[in-house]
Formats: C-alpha cells, sequence, structure tokens
C-alpha cells in the first residue's frame, strides 16, 4: 500500500472532523451529517482504485 494514500486518507479525516465540528456547534446539524457522508464517499472513491489493482493482482498470481 501507498503511504502517500494514507496521508491523503488522513487529511480527509481531519478536514472532515474539523468541519463536522465546526457545523455541530453552530447549530447546523444536518449539514455536519453531510460533509461526513461526503467525506466518506470521497475516501471509498479514492480505495475503489486500490481495490481494483488488489483483484487484479490476486488474479494475475493464481493465474485466474
Amino acid at each position: 500500500m501507498q503511504v502517500d494514500l494514507i496521508f491523503r486518507i488522513a487529511a480527509v479525516g481531519i478536514l472532515v472532523a474539523v468541519l463536522n465540528m465546526l457545523l455541530a456547534r453552530s447549530g447546523r446539524e444536518e449539514q455536519a451529517l453531510l460533509v461526513t457522508i461526503a467525506g466518506m464517499l470521497v475516501v471509498f472513491s479514492m480505495l475503489i482504485g486500490q481495490i481494483g489493482s488488489l483483484f487484479e493482482t490476486i488474479r494475475r498470481t493464481f493465474g485466474l
């Protein structure tokens, strides 16, 4: 696994956490929830490519 991917996921997590806290303290819980969901979608989209390459590596390894 690439180290820069871990750092990007951590950066998205920190950004989402800060925005979530700011929005929740200002009384905008609905927007805070939407920011959290959007952050999760961004991280999942980053991981989809890695999962695809993992399956490709497994297929090449076992000759499937």
